[in-house]
């Protein structure tokens, strides 16, 4: 009678935890963020802010968007930040890498020494230009050679880590960069750069960072997605709303200058979103269509699976 007792209890429980809120269920658990290690980046570093009580958020920062999209493929990381270009290139050869929202648009600026003849775009042809290969900015810049009549062998193209460019253009070392920020605001409040453009006159516009899972979290713990999906969310819409409490927090984990910061926040060079709504969709596949015909994926994504706006249509239609 006890054993049945229990057995019973046991099943009471079970399906009142089935029957809970999904967000219920997805609380008390350690939850392993990658982020990079850069300005527009900053969201998970507010999540615990918002996240269900229970719930740790532990950070995992890396430097390249190779790494972070790696480190979602292998899962070392529940969920990821890093340029969609890093995320595409996995897709594109059938890593089981899932976009479930937008992170983080623009952050990017071509910059120029301070004072060069080097004004334009067109003016790059011949000059040497820093540029991080696999990068959102390299797909960009790309495009913006091409729509200027130039391309990427118009320029000598050296492969410099985004952190080290601004110390580079001072140096000398290149004669502009296409950076992230707090990149180009710090060379442009400095004095050792000036800005050429902010490249987004594109059919890409701003899209720069998404928020990516590994296919099986999507598929196998909704829960999970749609509980970070909703912190993810408020901690943007703080953000936007409380630029000063960026500023500080990007000075505090990045160590970033605080007038390159309050430079490129004041320009809105960095737009913190979290939506997969049609236009950053749209926005994706002319991307991954620009990759491809700049012959640096040899097929596109299969987007059915690579971008899954289920969660984010959920979480704006409640």
């Amino acid at each position: 009678m006890i054993q049945r007792r229990r057995l019973l209890a046991s099943a009471g429980f079970a399906a009142s935890m089935l029957a809970a809120p999904a967000i219920v269920r997805a609380q008390g658990k350690t939850v392993k963020m990658g982020a990079l290690r850069l300005f527009h980046s900053m969201p998970p570093y507010f999540y615990e802010k918002f996240a269900p009580a229970g719930t740790k958020i532990e950070i995992v920062v890396f430097d390249s968007p190779t790494d972070g999209k790696n480190a979602v493929v292998t899962k070392s990381v529940d969920f990821g930040t890093f340029g969609i270009a890093a995320g595409i290139l996995g897709a594109a050869v059938g890593e089981p890498v899932t976009v479930v929202g937008a992170l983080s648009n623009k952050g990017m600026g071509i910059i120029s020494k301070a004072g060069s003849d080097i004004k334009s775009l067109k003016d790059l042809k011949g000059h040497k230009v820093g540029i991080w290969p696999g990068s959102t900015q390299e797909v960009f810049v790309m495009e913006r050679l091409r729509m200027e009549g130039l391309s990427i062998k118009d320029v000598t193209a050296v492969r410099v880590p985004f952190g080290e460019m601004p110390t580079m253009l001072a140096r000398g070392d290149i004669d502009a960069y296409v950076g992230a920020e707090p990149g180009p605001a710090l060379s442009i409040t400095s004095g050792q750069g000036q800005l050429v453009e902010y490249p987004y006159s594109t059919p890409m516009g701003g899209l720069n960072m998404i928020f990516a899972t590994h296919a099986d979290t999507a598929a196998k713990s909704p829960e999970l997605v749609t509980m970070m999906l909703k912190t993810h969310r408020q901690a943007v819409e703080y953000m936007m709303a409380n630029k000063p409490a960026v500023t500080d927090m990007t000075v505090a984990k990045l160590g970033a200058n605080r007038a390159a910061v309050d430079q490129a926040l004041g320009a809105n060079n960095v737009e913190y979103v979290w939506k997969l709504d049609d236009k950053v969709l749209g926005q994706a596949k002319t991307y991954a269509q620009q990759m491809l015909e700049l012959k640096q994926i040899r097929q596109l994504p299969k987007f059915d699976t690579f971008l899954n706006p289920k969660f984010s249509n959920e979480i704006a239609a409640a």
